[in-house]
């Protein structure tokens, strides 16, 4: 069965079924760039110098531009007449569905660099696979994001290497930062069952290639910033799933006060 006729032509190649699973994609990408744009905007105004207080600033808007595209397409494949701004405003915790790396807190400027990194070095990556995909929509946002997740990758990977072969100090952060913030990276190339049915359908990249890419690039940056390369780390996962930690709804919290208090407020 098809859709005779939607907004967009493309859409009506799906079925409903696989126009569902694609909208829980489309949503999990959206919700995960919202969250990472949201921590990041957390440092507006309280940035270690000025130049990287907009830097951070900036990548937070490029990441929240990304995320409106997305809502966009997720309102449309769902079709019931919901816009981004319900989709991004007027969900519970439960229903979110971003890795749980995006919603850890900001801690020093270490670990803001170091949570940074590991999602640059998988978006990076997983935009330039999106390129050629066959859902003309995707490969669409992909093409105008990646110009900008190239800037976020050289960014936080020339911060970890600033921060490991500095001082005394900036290494001791980062080391401890890496410790404690590795374990969220797997997730984001541990396919859920939703994502592996989109990969045998040729709607979404497989993961191994892109995990083969974030490995040598890994390697390479710590390798310079003269830092050992974590080793056999238990990956925790479930945020993709919407099991999420505790941070998530203190950030849906502030993020969602606005609309919930003063309901049709639009972007």
């Amino acid at each position: 069965m098809q859709f005779a006729s939607t907004e967009n032509p493309a859409l009506a190649t799906y079925t409903p079924a696989v126009r569902q699973q694609l909208f829980q994609f489309v949503l999990q990408l959206a919700d995960t760039s919202l969250i990472l744009g949201h921590r990041l905007s957390e440092w507006c105004g309280h940035g270690p110098i000025l130049e990287q207080d907009l830097a951070m600033a900036n990548i937070a808007l490029d990441l929240l531009g990304e995320t409106r595209s997305l809502y966009q397409y997720a309102a449309e494949l769902e079709g019931q007449g919901r816009t981004e701004d319900d989709l991004a405003y007027l969900r519970s915790a439960t229903e979110y569905r971003n890795p749980l790396l995006v919603e850890q807190p900001n801690g020093d400027f270490a670990d803001t660099v170091v949570r940074q990194f590991l999602f640059d070095n998988f978006h990076y990556h997983f935009l330039k696979q999106l390129l050629t995909n066959a859902d003309e929509r995707l490969a669409a946002i992909a093409e105008k994001s990646l110009k900008e997740a190239t800037y976020h990758l050289k960014w936080s990977s020339e911060w970890i290497i600033r921060l490991g072969d500095g001082t005394a100090e900036s290494r001791r952060r980062v080391e401890k930062s890496i410790t404690e913030l590795w374990r969220f990276s797997g997730e984001l190339t541990t396919p859920t069952a939703l994502e592996k049915s989109l990969q045998a359908m040729g709607l979404i990249p497989e993961y191994e290639d892109i995990q083969a890419s974030m490995t040598a690039h890994a390697e390479r940056v710590l390798t310079e910033a003269t830092l050992a390369i974590p080793q056999q780390i238990f990956m925790l996962t479930g945020g993709k799933d919407g099991r999420h930690t505790e941070h998530l709804g203190y950030i849906l919290t502030e993020l969602q006060y606005m609309q919930r208090t003063f309901p049709g407020l639009t972007w």
